[in-house]
């Protein structure tokens, strides 16, 4: 049986081997050195335990391997333990998957969500232990040229993966106004940082570039995103862990607002410095490819409710954070 200090809280984080998830575990237990974490993860595609070698000789962690759609393990882990919060990572979160096969997104997304609400409610009944929804922006669908998405958006979500998300953030919602649960939900905008899969934007035009492969780039490439410092996430998520108000919604930007092209060119500067070509640059390798049914145009968030109430801002300037980003798929891809 799985042991961590009795002394402490314990809480459970959902899907802590995936991108964002395993940069928040260190951070986390760096900073709450009175708190356990329990990281469950079906370890998926998305999910690797080699995200998390940092934290492996730490008494204070500990991992199950497990779906969060099997409600007895759920069960299981709230009767072994103590569970005092949950923050849940866990989801199927690539947009062209949920084009392609919905029903895991569903599944996954949907009833997961449901299972750790209901197993939660039945352990913490006449307590105050908190619920951490970790949701999106794609879930208040596609802004034009200008304008913010805010908490009290409309929720208008476009594709499969947003649509699950935006059930489960209504599920958590409801289980504050039906049951009394102490929930927060933070929706954040395009996360970038070491740790991400090698199928998301940034990752593939480093990875693609480095093999002297085409460098995809949907449609005209002007689809706009607001890019958000993975470790500005983690210590926004901390800060609505610690100190948001019940039952309310906190949206985390970045504040970095560029079109995938620009993205790319960016990418392709930095390599060119970097590990420079032969002949050319890695910018003649970029390639125009069918636009993904449903493209949301432009997405980015108005973070003032997080800074005025919670005194939270993203910090790392995107160029700055770009680079770190580019040296550590450097070493993931190059060897050097």
């Amino acid at each position: 049986m799985l042991e961590l200090p009795k002394e402490n809280k314990t809480i459970v984080i959902t899907g802590g081997a995936g991108f964002i998830g395993s940069n928040f575990i260190p951070f986390f237990l760096a900073k709450n050195p009175a708190i356990n974490v329990l990281n469950i993860d079906k370890l998926t595609y998305a999910g690797s335990l080699d995200n998390l070698k940092e934290v492996q000789s730490n008494k204070r962690y500990a991992f199950i391997k497990g779906d969060i759609c099997d409600f007895d393990l759920i069960k299981s882990v709230f009767e072994d333990f103590n569970i005092t919060g949950v923050i849940n990572f866990a989801a199927e979160s690539h947009v062209d998957n949920s084009i392609n096969s919905p029903h895991k997104f569903i599944k996954t997304n949907i009833e997961g969500t449901f299972n750790l609400l209901e197993v939660a409610r039945h352990f913490w009944k006449g307590t105050n232990n908190r619920f951490h929804q970790i949701s999106t922006d794609e879930v208040f669908g596609s802004l034009g040229d200008n304008g913010f998405f805010k908490e009290d958006s409309n929720y208008q979500p476009n594709s499969p993966y947003s649509a699950s998300k935006a059930s489960a953030d209504f599920l958590v919602r409801s289980y504050h106004h039906t049951y009394g649960m102490n929930v927060v939900t933070s929706n954040c905008s395009n996360n970038y940082g070491p740790k991400q899969h090698d199928e998301k934007l940034i990752p593939t035009v480093i990875r693609t570039a480095l093999g002297g492969k085409e460098i995809p780039i949907y449609g005209n490439g002007k689809n706009v995103r607001d890019w958000l410092y993975v470790i500005d996430h983690c210590k926004g998520i901390d800060t609505i862990y610690h100190r948001g108000k019940s039952g309310e919604t906190y949206l985390l930007g970045g504040n970095n607002e560029i079109d995938n092209l620009s993205i790319a060119h960016k990418i392709c500067n930095i390599l060119d410095i970097k590990i420079p070509k032969e002949n050319g640059s890695y910018n003649s390798q970029i390639k125009f490819v069918k636009d993904r049914l449903g493209h949301d145009y432009r997405y980015a968030v108005d973070a003032t409710k997080a800074s005025k109430n919670l005194n939270w801002t993203a910090l790392e300037k995107f160029d700055i954070g770009l680079d770190k980003t580019i040296d550590w798929y450097l070493n993931k891809y190059h060897n050097i």
